[in-house]
């Protein structure tokens, strides 16, 4: 439940922005930073919650993490202005970083080998359903409430999560106490706040003006301060040793790129709904609604074959799946036949619910227990660092695309020229298609090389 709204929470606001920005009297851009704030924060906190969780016990802080998150929820849907809406957003991160970075670790504890494949699978398939639903589900929220309740539907359903939660989860069954690396998190936030900082304000003013530039400059210097701070550290934040595990690192470099691609959807498709194909906010809503439902019965389905087959072909033959989708969105037109859309949403859904529960599997059943902690963080950092990098790597190449197109620069759709929205479209997926590409070819490799051992 919990894991679920965590994750919807990254991009259930999508759906909803025209509607924010007309409420508060802001431009379209400036809400955007609504979606993208929550996501850099949640990036920027996870590892330190991972390692945090270690230190005092995941449960501890998954049930702090629950509260926060659910008075953030709280908070976003009071109506003041934008800038308290970003502040509260930035609370709902810090909860949602403190559950995302634990619950992983918190099953692989608790469950035992020959059930894990199919634990981890569920949660596995909530986190992508969350990811990807929430346009669907807020469109069906904006159908019948105000925007409000995007943010305050979560709060009786993290009541009811706090008491079950409370009830059902054990005591914490080990806590290393191990001192907190601060400084490393200091340079990382860093890092990851100057870096998508200035992607997503140099969309608007130009990646070229000096102040951009000094944002790159200071994210890459923090970059290059962070991993000499973890190579001096005894208990670093991050242990670069385990990305010495083959297994382990591309499992994780694929997800990363699947929810990249994952999000130039998540981004791309609103507008090409609602905007292109003039449905309104709760017909594009139900149309995206078919991803998440065909995820939702082929997930835990997944997660039974992984325990009896093992995850290593599922896995490619999922990647496989999501690949040839991102080819067939390439194709994509104003008039192209909902049901050639409603296909290509089903074969995504059925893609990443092959995918996601092995995949999960194969990086959380790699490491060694001591490192389970680190490695549900980095799992969830691969996620939503995927989600910001998909969101700012389709934004970019949609507006570059648009403005080539256009023959000036572009940074909103232009309601009298869809067929410039389009072509950026048609080149933004172009792009989702080869890093699934690449994806698949990293995973073949890696079952190929397995075999030969």
């Amino acid at each position: 439940m919990f894991t679920f709204m965590a994750t919807l929470d990254g991009s259930i606001v999508n759906i909803a922005l025209p509607t924010i920005s007309k409420d508060v009297s802001v431009p379209m851009n400036q809400t955007e930073w609504v979606v993208s704030i929550y996501l850099i924060v949640v990036c920027a906190c996870l590892l330190l919650f991972g390692k945090i969780g270690d230190a005092i016990g995941k449960i501890k802080i998954f049930k702090l993490g629950t509260f926060i998150f659910v008075f953030g929820s709280f908070l976003c849907g009071i109506h003041l202005s934008l800038n308290f809406l970003l502040f509260a957003r930035v609370v709902q991160a810090i909860g949602a970083s403190m559950t995302m970075s634990t619950n992983s670790g918190i099953i692989t504890e608790v469950f035992p080998l020959q059930e894990r494949g199919r634990a981890l699978g569920m949660i596995g398939s909530f986190v992508s359903l969350g990811a990807i639903a929430g346009p669907g589900i807020g469109g069906v929220i904006l159908a019948h409430l105000s925007w409000p309740y995007i943010f305050w539907i979560n709060i009786p359903i993290g009541i009811l999560t706090i008491i079950l939660g409370a009830i059902y989860l054990p005591k914490d069954i080990q806590a290393t106490k191990d001192p907190i690396d601060f400084k490393g998190f200091i340079a990382f936030a860093i890092f990851i706040l100057g870096l998508f900082g200035a992607i997503f304000i140099g969309q608007e003013t130009g990646f070229l003006k000096a102040p951009i530039v000094a944002m790159f400059v200071i994210s890459m210097l923090a970059l290059g301060l962070f991993w000499k701070i973890e190579q001096r550290q005894l208990k670093p934040l991050v242990e670069f040793s385990i990305f010495k595990n083959k297994t382990f690192t591309i499992s994780l470099l694929a997800a990363v790129c699947i929810f990249v691609a994952n999000f130039f959807s998540n981004v791309l498709l609103p507008f090409y709904l609602q905007n292109v194909r003039g449905f309104s906010a709760s017909h594009a809503g139900l149309l995206m609604m078919v991803f998440p439902l065909v995820m939702v019965i082929g997930s835990p389905i997944t997660g039974i074959l992984t325990d009896k087959w093992g995850p290593q072909r599922l896995t490619l033959i999922g990647l496989g799946v999501l690949t040839l989708t991102e080819f067939g969105n390439i194709f994509l037109q104003e008039k192209t036949p909902i049901r050639f859309f409603l296909l290509l949403s089903a074969m995504m859904g059925l893609g990443n619910a092959i995918f996601q529960s092995p995949n999960n599997t194969i990086v959380m059943s790699s490491v060694e227990k001591r490192q389970l902690g680190v490695a549900g963080g980095m799992n969830a950092f691969a996620r939503n660092f995927g989600m910001v990098v998909g969101i700012s790597a389709a934004t970019t190449m949609l507006y570059s695309a648009m403005s080539q197109k256009y023959g000036s620069k572009v940074i909103t759709y232009i309601p009298s020229r869809p067929d410039v929205f389009v072509y950026g479209m048609k080149i933004s997926y172009a792009l989702a298609f080869g890093i699934c590409l690449f994806a698949t070819v990293m995973t073949a490799y890696r079952l190929v090389r397995s075999k030969r051992k």
